[in-house]
């Protein structure tokens, strides 16, 4: 074996130690973000913990639910509004948000906020002051 040879052997053993290492060194930075994003989807804190602002937000009847996780952002209510987008699509309130005006406070989780958003229709029925009348039912004989 020619020193040559042997020269480009430790060169391509050390090229591919190196490429290996920051091959390994980008995964584990992967996984620990995909971690850390997918706790925060679940363990969700408030902005801020004790004494929270009340921020008054409106939802635009065509608005989605990205426009809204990104307004949230904007005004404080939320850390990250990728964030919201995933916590709305994995809640019982996916596709519930209804336009209008809501008070909400930085003391919020993002759930509390979809909470919020997404009013049950007898909430709805109950702001507006319709209440529900029993049907007469007759039988024709």
């Amino acid at each position: 074996m020619n020193i040559k040879s042997l020269v480009f052997t430790i060169i391509e053993t050390i090229i591919k130690v190196a490429v290996l290492a920051v091959v390994i060194v980008y995964v584990f930075r992967a996984a620990t973000q995909a971690y850390d994003f997918g706790y925060r989807v679940f363990a969700d804190e408030p902005v801020s913990i004790s004494g929270g602002r009340t921020i008054t937000v409106s939802v635009a009847e065509d608005a989605s639910v990205k426009e809204i996780a990104e307004m949230l952002e904007e005004k404080g209510l939320i850390e990250d509004a990728n964030l919201f987008v995933v916590q709305e699509l994995l809640s019982v309130h996916h596709g519930k948000i209804v336009s209008g005006i809501y008070d909400l406070s930085t003391d919020m989780t993002a759930e509390q906020m979809l909470e919020i958003l997404s009013p049950s229709v007898e909430e709805i029925e109950e702001e507006a002051g319709v209440q529900e009348t029993p049907e007469a039912t007759t039988l024709d004989q």
